[in-house]
């Protein structure tokens, strides 16, 4: 398969991008570097980007921007970069992208376990998790060609865990998330949220 990366120049991006090389051939698309480049948080940009490779069979996004922040602490520009990066530039990689892929082909998300449980200071990442994975389990009823959208949910990556000082016994290696990825793409599942540590 063709497969297009959003974010493979990220940490998780990077591991699902060595886990599906093997076996695929891999476009890279990220902000500032890649095979191709991007702004998830705007749609101009995911058309061109689109428009700059030929049809691809999958498409992965490993990307999204929303930061942590007491709930009082937010602004309204808090929100707006959740929202128009995160879970709308996502979004947009359905739309526009539904044009772009190959019959059959399949579109996986990330959202974040924060969606379900939430932690002081989540409050604009469990949205966007949340709506991500609420807008997979709504719109796999009605694409049609046989496309499939999916979300991933990681939970801590053990490697950002380390760089931040925190203790990493309880998250999960890049690479070991990579696998829910891998799953969703050479899969059946539709509208499905996969839990990272599911498939580690």
């Amino acid at each position: 398969m063709k497969i297009l990366i959003v974010g493979a120049t990220g940490l998780i991006g990077g591991a699902v991008a060595d886990a599906l090389s093997a076996n695929h051939d891999i476009i890279n698309a990220g902000y500032s570097d890649g095979d191709v480049k991007v702004d998830l948080g705007s749609k101009a940009s995911i058309e061109a980007m689109f428009k700059s490779i030929d049809t691809v069979d999958a498409v992965v996004s490993t990307a999204g921007l929303a930061g942590f922040a007491p709930f009082n602490d937010l602004d309204d520009a808090a929100y707006d970069l959740a929202l128009g990066n995160k879970v709308m530039g996502q979004i947009n990689l359905v739309r526009v992208g539904q044009n772009h892929i190959s019959d059959g082909g399949s579109f996986t998300l990330t959202a974040g376990i924060l969606s379900r449980e939430p932690m002081p200071g989540s409050v604009v990442i469990s949205l966007a998790n949340g709506a991500l994975e609420s807008f997979a389990k709504a719109t796999a009823l009605e694409l049609d060609r046989g496309l499939r959208v999916n979300t991933v949910s990681p939970v801590f990556v053990k490697e950002t865990m380390e760089k931040m000082g925190m203790d990493p016994s309880s998250g999960l290696s890049a690479s070991d998330t990579a696998k829910a990825y891998v799953a969703a793409i050479e899969g059946c599942m539709n509208g499905e949220t996969l839990d990272a540590p599911d498939y580690a």
